[in-house]
Formats: structure tokens, C-alpha cells, sequence
């Protein structure tokens, strides 16, 4: 049994604070909403987030940081993007031991444009951090919390400290693969929350699945563009972190990305959507972090871009669907060719 701390307890901490529960390991929760975490300790419920979710009694929510990781040598971070920074330096201010940092998180962070990763090697002193693992591919939380079968990846530049996160949370219905390309699983993981936004614009435009299965082929030879443009293998791409996250992200109603995209296509503007939705929506972020990287890197990611000029430049998603469909012609291997 280890002492594992998860760090925000959304829909996704909650839900694999579960699972670690339930292979029997000590499970702390910390968040900086206080009802939320009385919640969680006094009706063992987060209904904001899960709401027909029965938590187990034995994972204890924490109002104090430095309570929750007290003896604690593994972290577990499922907070937004945005947050990550201040959250590791929070992190950082309290611990007493080196910490093994597993994160769950799907974004870019706009401006640097760094994975998070990145943001937990800067806002971490070296002498604090262990090791970083990510934890990321086709998962809703509203799924896994409801113990259906799930598959995703553990990545590391260790490979120790992967099959660790792997053994810590493989059971019967959560299965874990390992990979070294943290660079590609991290990209995967936030890239396809844009292509996510497009898919549903096009379905609240009232195209159909021919839309979608093209969107989703050409949106998968953009990231994966991108992707090897910055380090990453190819074949990442078509793994569940690629791939796999692509299919779920696009065609399910628990994506929150999918029904921002959706109301978007619909005609409601980026801040009525952002506002009724009550959660993150990690494209958005995502989708201004990957324009600029690929004017940077000189990469053509025309949904990319598309789906950045609805969201930061008032171009409708009709009129961003036509200048799509408008492009030249052009062959389409030579477009897969990294």
C-alpha cells in the first residue's frame, strides 16, 4: 500500500482517486474549495462534478496542503492547464520529501507554448522532484467512476517510475500501457481536445458523421504534424494517446470540448458557452497555443487554424467550414509524410 495524494478534485481526480482506492492504497484529496472538500469527507459525494457517484469512505479529503502531503511521496495532479504553475509552486512551498509527480492533465500553455511537463520541471526545484509521470489517454471520468473498462497510457522518461504509475493503478477494469514518448502522449492528450471543438461545431451545424470521420483523419495528420515537428514519434499518434483519445474526445457527449464545440456551431458566442459549461474547457487554450506553434515551427495545421479563427477572431463556424472545404487540392499522402 502506498500514501497517494491527488491534487483537485474535479470529475477526473475523483475518479481515479477511486481506483487507487480500490487496489487498496491510502488515498488524500486536496482542493481549495472548503464545502467541496466537506463534502467529500461528510456524504463521501463530489455531485458538482460526479453526481451519482458514492465515493469510498476510506479516501479523505484535505483542507491543508501540507496535512494532505505529510509522508507522501507520490502526487497525483488532475487540475486545468492554467492552474499548473501556481499549483506546483503551492506544492513545492510545503513538501518535506522528493515527490514522484504523476499528472493527468490534457493542455498547452499558451504564450510559452510548453507542455506541462515543462511547467512542473521549472516551478520545481530539482532537489524536490523525483520523477514525472504522465497518465493520459481515451478515459471519461464519468465512465471510470463508474468502474467500465478503460485503457490508457503511463509515460515517462524512467521507465521505472512508469511501471510504477502503471502497477499502482492496473486492475480488471482499468488497464495501463507504458511509453517512453512523453512528448508525443502529452501533445496527443492536448491537441485533440481542438480537433474536439471542430467535431462538434460540425455536428451543431447539422453536418453529419461523413464531416466528422473527415475531420477527425486530416485533424490526427495535424497533430501528428505538430507532433514530430517537436520531438515526438510518430506512432504515439496512432496509440490510445493519439488516436484513441481523438475517437473519444469527438464522439462522446462527456466531452466537454465536444459540447463547447457543439454550442459554437449552433451560434453562441466563445464567453456564453465558456460560462454554461462550469468546467474547463482545456481547446480552447489549446487551440491558441498550437496557432502560434505552428506559425512558429512553419507547420500547415489548417483546422488548427480554422478553429482558432472561430474562437479568437469572429469568424463564424460556417464560414470557417467553407474556407476548409475551399482549400487547394491536394494529394493526400503527401500530407501524412512528417
Amino acid at each position: 500500500m502506498e500514501k497517494i495524494t491527488v491534487i483537485g478534485p474535479g470529475s477526473w481526480g475523483t475518479a481515479l482517486s477511486m481506483i487507487l482506492s480500490e487496489n487498496g492504497h491510502e488515498v488524500r484529496i486536496w482542493g481549495n474549495v472548503p464545502k467541496q472538500i466537506d463534502e467529500i469527507n461528510e456524504h463521501h459525494t463530489n455531485k458538482q462534478f460526479l453526481p451519482d457517484v458514492v465515493i469510498p469512505e476510506d479516501i479523505k479529503a484535505h483542507h491543508s496542503l501540507e496535512e494532505a502531503l505529510d509522508g507522501v511521496d507520490t502526487v497525483l495532479l488532475a487540475v486545468p492547464t492554467k492552474v499548473i504553475r501556481i499549483v506546483v509552486k503551492q506544492i513545492a512551498e510545503v513538501t518535506k520529501q522528493p515527490l514522484t509527480i504523476i499528472h493527468a492533465s490534457k493542455g498547452i500553455e499558451p504564450g510559452t507554448s510548453k507542455r506541462i511537463s515543462e511547467l512542473i520541471t521549472e516551478e520545481m526545484p530539482a532537489e524536490l522532484l523525483k520523477d514525472i509521470v504522465v497518465l493520459s489517454g481515451p478515459s471519461h471520468a464519468e465512465e471510470v467512476a463508474l468502474r467500465q473498462l478503460t485503457t490508457v497510457t503511463s509515460a515517462s522518461e524512467n521507465l521505472e517510475a512508469a511501471e510504477r504509475v502503471q502497477d499502482l493503478f492496473m486492475n480488471h477494469y482499468f488497464r495501463v500501457y507504458t511509453n517512453p514518448d512523453v512528448i508525443g502522449v502529452e501533445l496527443g492528450g492536448a491537441l485533440k481536445n481542438i480537433i474536439a471543438l471542430g467535431a462538434g461545431a460540425i455536428h451543431g451545424l447539422g453536418y453529419g458523421d461523413n464531416a466528422k470521420a473527415a475531420l477527425m483523419t486530416r485533424g490526427l495528420v495535424e497533430m501528428t504534424r505538430l507532433g514530430c515537428a517537436m520531438g515526438a514519434k510518430k506512432e504515439t499518434f496512432t496509440g490510445l494517446t493519439g488516436m484513441g483519445d481523438l475517437i473519444v474526445t469527438c464522439t462522446s457527449i462527456h466531452s466537454r470540448n465536444w459540447r463547447a464545440g457543439n454550442m459554437l456551431g449552433q451560434g453562441q458566442s466563445l464567453d456564453d458557452v465558456l460560462e454554461s459549461m462550469g468546467m474547463v474547457v482545456e481547446g480552447v487554450r489549446t487551440a491558441e497555443a498550437a496557432h502560434i506553434l505552428a506559425k512558429q515551427l512553419g507547420i500547415d495545421m489548417p483546422i488548427t487554424n480554422a478553429i482558432y479563427s472561430v474562437l479568437f477572431e469572429g469568424v463564424t463556424p460556417k464560414d470557417a467550414t467553407a474556407a476548409l472545404m475551399g482549400r487547394v487540392k491536394k494529394h493526400e499522402m503527401e500530407d501524412v509524410e512528417i
